[in-house]
């Protein structure tokens, strides 16, 4: 990336807003420029504000991080949205995947690993923390031992290859070198993924999933 990274940072505590701000101060890849204390300040921020990134918490006064993903989804689409919380309770983590964020971060991660975060969501590709992640699928794979198997959703064989390599976190480009295809057709089986799934973004389908023992 050419440009800095412009975010808005959404948290009702003003410690963590300065801290994070502190993080970037000197950065030439990421610049906070706005900041709001809850999702209805927050989307009047980005009424004028030129930004490429929304960084959130979920529990917040007047208007938390899961209603506001959800406002920014429907009115810019195209904006990239990252969760960030210490809340790291499978079901509250999952309600948040589930509203389309790309990227879910705790709050006691280190500047290396959210300014990783997010130049990899920048990239196109989903970012979550590795203790989320785990909690996830463990939370996933006992109550898939508890329910017993699931009916598979209709996937073709090729469309069930792209996903068990999605779910080693493989990125286009490789899952387009292991399978012998074009990125082009590998977008368009994670469109279809995804349509047929029902799910908003990649972490919701590979949730999705798990959850229909797909893979």
């Amino acid at each position: 990336m050419s440009e800095k990274v412009r975010i808005l940072i959404v948290d009702d505590h003003t410690m963590i807003r300065v801290a994070i701000k502190n993080y970037f101060v000197n950065d030439d890849q990421v610049e906070i420029v706005e900041e709001a204390v809850n999702g209805e300040e927050a989307l009047a921020r980005l009424v004028d504000a030129q930004i490429d990134l929304v960084l959130t918490d979920i529990s917040m006064p007047v208007m938390d991080g899961y209603e506001l993903v959800g406002k920014v989804k429907l009115k810019y689409p195209e904006l990239k949205v990252v969760a960030l919380s210490m809340i790291n309770e499978s079901q509250q983590v999952k309600k948040m995947l589930e509203t389309g964020v790309h990227g879910y971060i705790l709050k006691n991660c280190d500047k290396e690993e959210l300014k990783a975060g997010i130049i990899q969501v920048m990239n196109g590709e989903d970012y979550f923390s590795n203790s989320v992640a785990h909690e996830i699928v463990e939370s996933l794979a006992k109550r898939k031992g508890a329910e017993g198997a699931l009916v598979e959703i209709p996937l073709s064989q090729r469309e069930k290859e792209v996903l068990r390599l999605m779910m080693k976190e493989y990125s286009n480009g490789e899952i387009a070198n292991e399978l012998s295809i074009s990125t082009r057709t590998v977008d368009a089986h994670r469109r279809n993924l995804m349509e047929k799934t029902g799910s908003k973004g990649v972490v919701g389908l590979v949730i999705y999933a798990i959850e229909k023992g797909l893979v």
